[in-house]
């Protein structure tokens, strides 16, 4: 038998007993895998991966108390070393994105054989991103590519956020200059600096980022 320490330690994060009964019972005929603990939601899962510390953590997306996404993040910002490989549907690609951006190291489907569950484990552990078909990548990507604007709004002042928001919301330079009391010019040097930031190149475009993230109400 290979010693405990040289076998992949697993938590299987699963709000649906069976589902979890059946996946433990799978990878548990892996002579080099052991599952060490299993979560029945998703801050039992974070304990597990504090306490435990595995090498992976197989994490179903839609749990109680916590949900596989907010639970990668507590994961990741304890234990940076663990793995997290979600376990997904198909056609759940925002989902997958969401958990990609909070620090899983891949996903899995939840149809897929033992051969390739074992092997999207593999990959993790090696440190290879594990992105599996029957997920539309090109679809995760825009998803992902949604998150870094959020991410890149949020670097704006509060006075760039105005100028922004009333950009967004049709109105010209002197129009802002004038709602907000300062010259069309120190207008024109917000926006500049708010594209640069946002890494945009046209009006289009910062309306587009804008109303994407919520910063204009939808009329």
């Amino acid at each position: 038998m290979i010693p405990y320490m040289e076998r992949t330690r697993i938590v299987i994060a699963e709000d649906h007993e069976l589902i979890r009964q059946a996946v433990s019972a799978l990878l548990s005929a892996e002579p080099n895998l052991l599952v060490v603990g299993e979560a029945a939601d998703g801050l039992a899962a974070v304990a597990m991966a504090r306490d435990l510390v595995p090498d992976v953590v197989l994490m179903d997306l839609s749990m109680p108390e916590m949900d596989g996404v907010q639970a990668t993040r507590e994961i990741k910002k304890r234990r940076r070393e663990v793995k997290v490989l979600i376990l997904t549907v198909a056609h759940d690609e925002r989902r997958v994105a969401e958990a990609l951006r909070a620090g899983a190291d891949g996903y899995a489907l939840k149809k897929a054989g033992r051969d390739q569950l074992v092997r999207a484990i593999t990959d993790v552990c090696a440190g290879r991103l594990c992105l599996w078909d029957g997920i539309d990548q090109d679809l995760v990507r825009r998803y992902m590519t949604e998150g870094c604007d959020a991410r890149r709004l949020s670097n704006l002042t509060d006075r760039e956020r105005q100028v922004l928001k009333l950009i967004a919301e049709g109105n010209k330079n002197k129009d802002v200059a004038d709602k907000l009391g300062i010259s069309a010019k120190t207008v024109e040097t917000h926006r500049a600096r708010i594209m640069q930031k946002l890494d945009v190149h046209s009006g289009v475009d910062l309306t587009r980022v804008a109303h994407r993230e919520g910063l204009v109400e939808q009329g």
